[in-house]
């Protein structure tokens, strides 16, 4: 069964979708209230206590122009800019907060039969996820779009010889606060994960990208060295373990279209402004 939060959610999330499909005809908030079977006062209301914006805000950090301007930015500025209004955990998060440890050969050979996982499910402000960890840390991150089981199905494909427990530890906790943006009780996040060592080159330079910044599969490239290893690096992209955490939603085209995502155009939407309206509202 859903909970509210699910359902808010994905009634946000469509709301976004319809937006962003029918942005040239400039829909009104009655006509998307419409569409997501709301009043428009319990859209608006549900809206900003979801994003802590009305809708036209949330839309303006979506725009192409909005997207050119952070791309154009320096880098340092964001991390100043975070620090200097309070919001210091949510730029220092990605810089200081997690630690990468690549997986040993040993850890994962044979399907990963060396390895203990434990595995939970858990609401965020952009639907159900999985995550899972190893005793060194947060070792997958998926988010729950076709139900729990099939869910856990894909994180057995990635390790199935591994012994499973169904249970939250305090590794998982730890990561949750993240969602929740409780800076004060987070603590260092560790990721233990699978992956060639130019792919964890690339998720480790993603983790530079603060929140409410956005980088391009270019500048990616050029951070880890390989400036002519775009493809490569948008493949390393996708395979991305750990969703959220590492923050692959923030690689945008250079042309400013936020582009596709593997949890889905809208929920890419829906994350880049919900981080902008943290930093930027």
């Amino acid at each position: 069964m859903e909970i509210q939060q699910e359902i808010d959610y994905k009634r946000i999330a469509d709301a976004i979708e319809y937006f962003r499909l029918n942005f040239k005809s400039q829909p009104g908030l009655e006509q998307v209230a419409e569409h997501v079977n709301l009043s428009p006062f319990h859209f608006q209301r549900m809206f900003k206590q979801w994003a802590g914006v009305t809708p036209k805000q949330f839309l303006q950090y979506l725009s192409v122009e909005h997207a050119k301007a952070i791309l154009k930015g320096e880098k340092a500025t964001l991390f100043d800019a975070a620090f200097e209004t309070g919001l210091s955990g949510t730029s220092r998060l990605h810089d200081l907060f997690i630690k990468v440890e690549g997986m040993t050969p040993g850890e994962y050979k044979n399907g990963g039969e060396q390895l203990k996982i434990n595995y939970s499910f858990a609401e965020t402000p952009f639907g159900t996820i999985l995550a899972a960890s190893t005793h060194k840390g947060i070792c997958y991150i998926a988010f729950v779009d076709k139900g729990h089981e099939e869910a856990f199905a894909e994180l057995y494909r990635l390790f199935p010889n591994a012994a499973y427990t169904h249970i939250t530890d305090q590794i998982q906790q730890n990561a949750l606060f993240v969602f929740t943006q409780d800076w004060n009780k987070l603590k260092e996040i560790k990721l233990h994960l699978k992956g060639t060592a130019f792919q964890l080159k690339v998720w480790e330079a993603l983790l530079k990208v603060p929140m409410g910044g956005l980088t391009t599969y270019s500048e990616v490239a050029g951070e880890i060295d390989s400036p002519k290893a775009m493809q490569a690096v948008g493949t390393a992209v996708g395979h991305n373990p750990v969703a959220f955490l590492i923050p692959c939603h923030r690689v945008i085209k250079a042309t400013g279209e936020l582009g596709q995502y593997h949890w889905g155009s809208a929920r890419k939407n829906a994350i880049i402004g919900w981080e902008a309206s943290k930093i930027f509202n």
